[in-house]
């Protein structure tokens, strides 16, 4: 009998991570969910990371400690606690720029610890929920970030097997209308992601802004996907 294929899945807790999970467990891999804490001020979300790779099967869920990352890069994003900058609300970034709320080397870092697991693990595949379309201005974000030629891509071994894993980025292409009916469908349960960059926080279960742009888009998404949105907003 062929074993399943391991992968490391990248996953945040929110609606795009949680849809990869749940695309990699329904083409039958071994998956390794990979979570990152590095100051966020939306950390809650870890919380519903937790719940949902419990609810896909994931073998195991890390949590890896970047704390450092927070302290170098806080002067240069709002998205972390540290920063001195407020998160933008309610399309005030301008148009073309890079968001305030991107964090610098952010998914490179969390694609570097990606790949040292799947090696160790001998995962043929790391899976990612970037993407394209709805995307908030990100540049590591793009196609180019998940391509065969992106940094770290070559230099490392699946262990023992002579290649490295492969990049899954499922998502990259679709609206988030699309993420949103292919997870309903999947079992994905939307009520517990967290895409909010600035909830308010009373316990694991947050309320949303709803004026940031990661809520906007989620937002237009559940629209586009004409079914109701589950999100608790403030």
């Amino acid at each position: 009998m062929t074993e399943p294929m391991r992968a490391v899945v990248l996953l945040s807790g929110g609606l795009d991570s949680t849809m990869v999970l749940a695309l990699a467990a329904a083409e039958g891999r071994e998956t390794y969910a990979l979570s990152f804490r590095y100051g966020q001020r939306h950390e809650v979300e870890l919380a519903s990371a937790a719940r949902q790779a419990a609810r896909f099967g994931a073998r195991a869920h890390e949590v890896v400690d970047l704390a450092h990352l927070g302290r170098l890069v806080a002067a240069g994003t709002s998205l972390l606690r540290a920063s001195s900058e407020a998160v933008p609300k309610d399309n005030t970034a301008g148009e073309g720029e890079i968001p305030s709320t991107y964090v610098p080397a952010r998914n490179t870092l969390f694609l570097a610890y990606a790949l040292g697991w799947a090696e160790v693990l001998g995962a043929g595949e790391i899976w990612v929920g970037v993407n394209a379309v709805d995307y908030s201005g990100y540049p590591d974000c793009r196609p180019q970030f998940t391509s065969v030629r992106a940094p770290g891509r070559r230099g490392h071994a699946r262990r023992g097997r002579g290649q490295a894993a492969a990049r899954r980025a499922p998502l990259i292409s679709w609206s988030k209308g699309q993420i949103v009916q292919a997870g309903l469908a999947a079992g994905v349960d939307y009520a517990d992601t967290v895409s909010c960059y600035d909830p308010v926080v009373a316990d694991d279960r947050p309320r949303a802004c709803g004026r940031c742009d990661s809520c906007r888009l989620r937002r237009d998404g559940f629209a586009a996907a004409g079914v109701p949105d589950p999100t608790r907003y403030v």
